[in-house]
Order: C-alpha cells, then sequence, then structure tokens
C-alpha cells in the first residue's frame, strides 16, 4: 500500500506526480527544485540560496511525511554543472550534521526550469 503525501509549504507537483509517496516503512521524495511555494517563482541568486531553497522545500515535504532529515538514508543531487559541487555539498552539509545519508551527485545536461540543482531523497519511517 501506498499513500501519496502532497504539502502546501512545498512547491506544488508541476507534471504527473507526486511530491512523495510512503510505502513499506519508506518516503520518497520528488526531486525538488528551487522553486519558492509562496510565490511560485524560482529562487535562483545564486548557487548557496537556490539550494537552501531546494533543501527547505524537501524538509516541509519529508516533515508533511512523517520525517525530518535524521530520517533520510538516500539522496540523489543533480547538478547542471559540477563546478557547483563545493558550494552544494557546503549547504547540503549543513543539514546533515552528523550521520549522513547515502548519496550521489551528478552532473546532468539540463534540469527543469533551467536550474542548476535537483535533489531527491528517501527517508526511513519505519
Amino acid at each position: 500500500m501506498k499513500t501519496i503525501i502532497t504539502t502546501p509549504l512545498a512547491p506544488a507537483a508541476i507534471g504527473p506526480y507526486s511530491q512523495a509517496i510512503a510505502a513499506g516503512g519508506f518516503l520518497y521524495t520528488s526531486g525538488q527544485i528551487a522553486l519558492d511555494p509562496a510565490t511560485g517563482q524560482l529562487d535562483m541568486a545564486d548557487i548557496a540560496t537556490e539550494t537552501h531553497r531546494v533543501m527547505g522545500n524537501l524538509k516541509a515535504v519529508l516533515n508533511a511525511g512523517g520525517a525530518d532529515f535524521p530520517h533520510v538514508v538516500k539522496t540523489t543531487i543533480y547538478m547542471s554543472d559540477m563546478a557547483h559541487y563545493a558550494t552544494v555539498n557546503a549547504v547540503y552539509a549543513s543539514y546533515f550534521t552528523s550521520d549522513p545519508p547515502a548519496r550521489e551527485a551528478v552532473q546532468v545536461a539540463g534540469l527543469p526550469k533551467g536550474v542548476n540543482v535537483e535533489i531527491s531523497m528517501v527517508a526511513f519511517l519505519g
């Protein structure tokens, strides 16, 4: 059985997907980008600001599913350019101060709406 997770505190899905799915004791988030849920505008002043917005969106989705960053067991980070890696990594690390999850970080040819970073997570609920 699966449960659809939604929250107005994160951007609404812009396609045929859910913000997150809870199933089998895990919460699977869809990738989040730097859309401000209050305005619907991208928050891309710089890569650090963009990454903080992504992490804030993920926090809202995790919270709606009954989780938070300590519950995260796996993340995937997609970047438009590996030149952003150090900054994205530093911002990301500020949300995982102990026992960080497994993860990969990859450069991709393009991301939705021309953003520079998209992150998805898997959290353990059980």
